[in-house]
């Protein structure tokens, strides 16, 4: 029962400390052998159909990391530039990415092909498929935390851009850039929170019962 315990508090602090990581990576690479570790956690989430549907890009060449650092750069200007005045003033000091600091981007890609026409569970409601790729990332994701490595999801791009970068062709389609490295440390506050973007929600806030009872946004 100790054990059962222990390990159950481990996991919610590992869920409570997870972060998405900006500045503060070292600069140091990921050891070969932990990166094999979070990427077998990644490998073993669950998928509709047992299909793993996804694909999983290790990107390293400083070069290469440089290049969709600037592709990166150029659709964080044109965000900021949609902005309102204040909400830019806002957003400027926040920090998007940490492509070329991490030193190791991990693009996840979707292959809806994968298993065939037939895919059992996903007859219905076919964004199963891709919602299956996401889980790998959240076991990536947690699994990099418990080896002292920093995750960032990087959103800021253009897809299209990212599908050639990694030579994906359709119907495969990128669906993350992740910069994974050793970090200094881990914000106690999101980014997001610390920077004024915007707050939490209260989990009282987003459980219903019976019906789902519209709030604020």
């Amino acid at each position: 029962m100790t054990d059962t315990i222990d390990a159950r508090a481990a996991l919610y602090e590992v869920i409570r400390a997870r972060r998405d990581v900006r500045a503060e990576f070292t600069g140091e690479r990921v050891d070969e052998q932990v990166l094999w570790r979070v990427l077998g956690a990644a490998h073993a989430a669950p998928s509709v159909g047992n299909t793993q549907p996804w694909d999983f890009v290790v990107v390293r060449d400083p070069q290469r990391l440089a290049e969709f650092a600037d592709h990166v750069a150029g659709c964080r200007r044109a965000f900021a530039d949609s902005l309102p005045e204040e909400r830019r003033r806002t957003f400027d000091p926040i920090k998007v990415e940490g492509i070329v600091e991490s030193g190791t981007g991990i693009v996840v890609t979707y292959d809806p092909s994968r298993g065939g026409r037939n895919i059992l569970g996903r007859h219905t409601i076919d964004d199963v498929g891709v919602f299956s790729a996401v889980l790998s990332i959240q076991n990536l994701w947690l699994a990099a935390t418990v080896e002292g490595l920093g995750v960032g999801w990087v959103s800021f791009y253009d897809e299209a851009f990212l599908a050639d970068f990694v030579g994906a062709r359709p119907p495969v389609r990128p669906i993350a850039w992740l910069c994974v490295g050793p970090v200094t440390r881990l914000q106690e506050v999101p980014d997001l929170e610390r920077f004024g973007w915007r707050t939490g929600r209260p989990l009282a806030d987003a459980v219903h019962a019976e019906t789902l009872q519209v709030r604020d946004a």
